[in-house]
């Protein structure tokens, strides 16, 4: 058997004994051929295994585990099922990692004041299989929601295809229990959704898991809408199906959703669903509308009107609700197709205004030719919020390179455009070098100050998403770059 990696440290060795006095042999791992799997999340080109993994199941043993790593100086961090895109579960430094997979018990469900009661582990679409025939959903949808935590979800801020109208995660989320860097433990917000005080709810939603490790979370429940029009728009150029993004949201019409893939994607789609997409169209718009059904048919033939005059060869319906979702596994599904164009890819996460689509989307051709890379897009087009993937073959390092480069050219490219570096998959460790061009040095200090407020010793979630969060504890390792993504 494999050494563990708490062997080569006394230090280490003792705190493991510990671990597993409190939670159980069962329940902590130590081997390095166990620990090889939490290595990583999604963003795989960085890697390093942590010293220990433990799997708590309540709050309090969260805390004691927090306590632990405390009196024995270790760093410390918290994952849930390690979909991530940009390794906000990495760690870093080794230490500890707290899994909350364990914690997967929906508490309660309160139809009567619209709100759901959830562990961190519970897998975002065990809560929409819950609450089937309520008449209510819980909104936030991420395409990686058949295996992405709410836990998860509160730490990144995810988004989906349904945020455009109705909000990523921190617009349903009412209140969160958390264990503070010091194992203390604090609930922030409550039933009502515009709690007194200030807004610590917000603070925690989209900090990665630096200020606090949530434990619990009391998000909002949306009432169903009465009718949904499902529409695909098929266009013969790239530019004409994000001009009429554009024309669409102009109009004044908010679209449940509004996505958009182009031909690249659309090639792996359709060989994996065999939806009926035709392979030719270089781009083509996903468009739901909801809503009374009073309305809707008069959104669905304005959308219909301005797709047309911007180019669209052909707008389908999808005719019934077995229709239209097999179209929206299509979407969701996507990336898990790119598998059958590409052995590897990465996925970025950039944010343009709506208006500029169009020259993002040229932009990243562009960069995709001039690195010799092909790149396919799938992405949230309503709110500008693009995924472009990047093909390429992990066992050639000079590919993973060329690869790097092109990520950080398109990123660049966003920001000059007036947006964001990310959407909804976070800075993790893979975007800290952009904070310092996003974000002047006064306001890199207040986020410094934030996260000192609630984190002081630096030992949970060192060296994220701030260019100067420092790591203490144990030996930093420097995480080993791989050429797989």
């Amino acid at each position: 058997m494999l050494p563990t990696v708490a062997d080569h440290s006394p230090k280490m060795a003792s705190l493991t004994a510990d671990l597993q006095q409190l939670l159980g042999p069962d329940s902590v791992l130590s081997a390095h051929s166990d620990l090889v799997v939490y290595e990583c999340d999604g963003f795989v080109i960085e890697k390093n295994c942590p010293d220990v993994a433990v799997f708590p199941h309540t709050t309090g043993q969260v805390s004691q585990l927090v306590r632990l790593c405390n009196r024995y100086d270790v760093p410390f961090l918290p994952r849930g099922a390690g979909t991530s895109l940009s390794g906000g579960c990495l760690p870093v430094g080794g230490g500890v990692m707290i899994v909350l997979t364990r914690m997967k018990s929906i508490l309660e469900i309160d139809l009567r004041n619209r709100f759901a009661v959830v562990q961190p582990g519970v897998v975002n679409v065990w809560l929409t299989g819950a609450l089937k025939g309520t008449g209510y959903h819980y909104a936030p949808d991420p395409s990686s929601q058949g295996a992405c935590t709410i836990g998860g979800n509160v730490a990144t801020n995810s988004g989906g295809p349904h945020t455009l109208k109705y909000g990523v995660t921190v617009n349903h989320v009412l209140a969160v229990e958390a264990v503070l860097a010091d194992g203390s433990i604090v609930e922030f917000g409550g039933p009502a959704e515009d709690a007194p005080g200030l807004d610590l709810v917000g603070t925690l939603v989209g900090s990665e898991g630096t200020l606090a490790i949530v434990t619990k979370v009391r998000v909002r429940l949306t009432r169903d809408p009465e009718g949904h029009r499902t529409l695909l728009g098929i266009f013969e150029s790239v530019d004409d199906a994000t001009t009429a993004i554009s024309e669409i949201i102009g109009a004044g019409i908010i679209p449940a959703a509004l996505e958009m893939l182009d031909q690249g994607i659309l090639v792996a789609v359709e060989e994996a669903f065999h939806f009926g997409f035709p392979l030719d169209a270089r781009a083509v718009l996903l468009i739901e509308v909801d809503g009374l059904e009073a309305g809707l048919d008069a959104q669905r033939d304005r959308i219909v009107e301005i797709c047309r005059q911007c180019g669209a060869r052909e707008v389908r319906q999808a005719q019934n609700a077995q229709e239209r979702q097999k179209l929206w596994k299509c979407r969701k599904q996507a990336f898990g197709a790119v598998g059958r164009l590409s052995p590897s890819y990465c996925t970025q996460d950039g944010v343009v205004p709506r208006t500029q689509l169009p020259h993002i989307l040229r932009r990243i051709y562009a960069i995709g030719e001039h690195y010799g890379l092909k790149i396919v897009n799938v992405f949230h087009a309503g709110d500008g919020n693009i995924h472009p993937i990047l093909l390429f073959d992990e066992r050639n390092a000079e590919q993973v390179e060329r690869v790097l480069k092109a990520s950080e050219d398109i990123l660049d490219e966003c920001l000059a455009c007036g947006g964001s570096v990310t959407g909804e998959h976070g800075i993790g460790v893979e975007k800290i070098n952009f904070m310092a061009k996003m974000f002047s040095a006064s306001d890199l200090d207040v986020m410094g100050r934030l996260r000192h407020a609630f984190n002081p010793a630096g030992r949970l979630s060192p060296r994220k998403m701030l260019p100067t969060a420092g790591a203490c504890g144990i030996e930093q390792r420097s995480p080993g770059r791989q050429a797989s993504l």
